[in-house]
């Protein structure tokens, strides 16, 4: 007896009467979405506030490892229903794997400005299998941005960037999603900032459901910037920016305005970390809570760290860390960061006692 395929809800499906879509909207669905909310096991205790209610947010479980998949699932379901025949986006990394493989679903063509030499090895073979047509510029992320502005003026492209409004409202479902899990919206919410588009989205979700009284209340939105590129921190654009984290190397925000809002109206704070605290905080995920994101993920968590020693987040509040993307989006930097000798062993049991201690 043939069996039908059970009917599993696209993320635009689940939260369409807070999307702006209409019953003719093709949905172009990955499966996005719904990701896992974990509480923190042993983190608050090793950084000697126990009484914190840590949670992280597992973004890099997205169809193609990043929080991108949220928006892009409705940026590309809109551009299909306006008849694009091709999208363009300027890219970090995640963007393009995300604007690729949406593009490829949906059967359009899709191109991808990268800054030469700045762009983690997952996330361009990610692009390059899904179809892209990858150019790389002499230029950081700001000047591909701009360039990707001018085609879209002069081209018919649909841009799939955060400057595309649909793109921070399918964003903010992941706040739905925390409140959801939680039954409460959280205290804080702790998240890194580079073209600062998701701490956007998600403020607009959280206040959203507190309007609509689904929430009593709404999280204080604290926000982190890479030092070296932490444009909104400093109060004007920087020209060069250098980071480890790849994927918040953006030196002038195309949501700057929104998203100091998004901190102020909150009574949060957007603040920076340095690399050295991102790839502290990245360590510890690994080696305390067996999570691997990428470097920049780690960003909220090394912001929340530096925030409750400040005192300006409470050490008994309940606190949730996005983390946006998978580790495996970046390789190379666990071999960097950690000491592991690989050295081959005599394939014998003496061999593997003594070097294993036992």
């Amino acid at each position: 007896m043939h069996k039908t395929a059970p009917q599993v809800l696209s993320l635009i499906s689940k939260y369409a009467e807070f999307l702006p879509v209409t019953l003719d909207t093709p949905i172009v669905s990955l499966g996005e979405g719904n990701t896992p909310l974990v509480e923190a096991s042993s983190l608050p205790k090793k950084l000697g506030f126990p009484n914190l209610r840590l949670y992280f947010k597992l973004e890099g479980l997205n169809p193609t490892g990043s929080f991108k998949d949220r928006g892009m699932t409705l940026a590309i379901s809109k551009a299909v229903e306006e008849n694009a025949s091709a999208v363009i986006c300027a890219s970090t990394g995640n963007t393009s794997a995300s604007a690729a493989a949406f593009a490829t679903k949906a059967g359009l063509d899709c191109f991808v400005l990268l800054p030469h030499g700045h762009v983690a090895l997952g996330k361009v073979a990610q692009a390059i299998h899904y179809g892209a047509r990858l150019v790389q510029i002499k230029g950081n992320f700001d000047r591909a941005l701009q360039l990707v502005k001018e085609i879209g003026d002069k081209c018919p492209v649909t841009i799939v960037n955060s400057i595309n409004p649909y793109r921070l409202e399918g964003q903010k479902t992941a706040a739905f999603e925390v409140i959801e899990a939680l039954g409460e919206a959280p205290d804080y919410l702790c998240i890194p900032v580079g073209n600062a588009g998701n701490i956007s989205a998600y403020r607009r979700g959280f206040k959203l459901f507190h309007e609509i009284g689904r929430v009593t209340s709404a999280p204080k939105m604290h926000g982190f910037e890479a030092e070296g590129s932490a444009a909104i921190v400093q109060g004007k654009p920087i020209e060069n920016p250098e980071t480890i984290a790849t994927a918040i190397r953006i030196g002038n925000p195309a949501s700057w305005k929104e998203a100091e809002a998004a901190a102020v109206d909150s009574g949060g704070k957007i603040d920076s970390v340095t690399d050295e605290e991102i790839l502290d905080a990245y360590k510890l995920l690994g080696s305390s809570e067996g999570i691997f994101c990428e470097p920049s993920s780690a960003a909220s968590v090394a912001g929340l760290i530096k925030h409750l020693k400040a005192g300006l987040i409470q050490a008994d509040a309940s606190a949730v860390c996005v983390l946006t993307g998978n580790g495996l989006k970046d390789p190379e930097t666990p071999q960097k960061v950690n000491k592991v000798d690989l050295s081959p062993v005599e394939a014998n049991l003496d061999a593997l006692r003594k070097v294993m201690g036992i």
